[in-house]
């Protein structure tokens, strides 16, 4: 199914998920956290701190700040490579695949809200 909408639309319904997120006091995650989790559950894993950093195009500590955050509300956990103790790992979470489904869900009733 293909969804077609204006530009305004579209800010309409990122508009309509961010005050629903708001309202649910959920994790307040900033866009660059949120890019970060979304790359990290919706890209087949390995994931590391080195290859998160040359994907999204950011340091390495600009990626190690956003994942201490997200590693503290349980969304990802972080491990060392046994092989290559430099790299650490990063590893999904239920938590975190708990509340990205409840936002893709979020999603697609807002979506359905600009059809109907």
């Amino acid at each position: 199914m293909s969804l077609e909408l204006t530009a305004s639309q579209a800010l309409g319904l990122w508009h309509g998920v961010m005050l629903e997120q708001v309202r649910q006091d959920g994790f307040d995650l900033t866009l660059r956290q949120m890019a970060i989790l979304l790359h990290i559950y919706l890209v087949p894993p390995p994931h590391t701190v080195r290859g998160l950093a040359a994907t999204l195009g950011v340091t390495k500590p600009v990626i190690t700040r956003a994942l201490y955050t997200m590693g503290e509300l349980g969304l990802v956990d972080r491990v060392r490579d046994d092989i290559d103790r430099r790299n650490v790992i990063i590893k999904r979470t239920v938590k975190g695949a708990l509340y990205l489904e409840a936002l893709g869900d979020l999603v697609m009733a807002q979506g359905r809200s600009l059809t109907a």
